[in-house]
């Protein structure tokens, strides 16, 4: 156990760069594949993917990153409770899992930031938020 705790103290900061990176790309790509069909998408469905567009950029770029992950944290929560709930409170069982697992991923960047490798940080020299 010590070699594990060991392992990971020293790249915690790795860690969670691969994380905020993952988080990002893959919200990223959930707003991309809203304008990759056939139709356009309108109403909320088009303000969704424009958040999720901007949210999942900055996220990977490590700009703005608190405040977006709020923003992400936001929608996920109307899309939960809009899209889903209707369909009932289980996430596994209403396809709300996704919304649920970014929620909680949005909070964790909410907390600690881009840290270290990060677009705002190399530009302003600190985080803004």
């Amino acid at each position: 156990m010590k070699k594990v705790e060991k392992l990971i103290g020293k790249g915690n900061a790795w860690f969670y760069l691969v994380f905020r990176l993952l988080v990002g790309l893959l919200f990223f790509m959930h707003g991309w594949m809203k304008f990759s069909g056939e139709q356009a998408p309108v109403g909320m469905f088009l303000a969704a993917g424009i958040i999720e567009l901007v949210v999942g950029a900055g996220v990977f770029l490590g700009a703005f990153t608190r405040g977006l992950a709020l923003i992400g944290a936001v929608e996920m929560l109307v899309a939960f409770f809009t899209a889903h709930v209707s369909q009932g409170w289980n996430p596994l069982a209403n396809k709300g899992e996704p919304a649920v697992l970014f929620f909680a991923a949005f909070l964790v960047l909410a907390v600690y930031g881009a840290q270290k490798w990060s677009l705002e940080r190399a530009l302003l020299k600190k985080e803004s938020l």
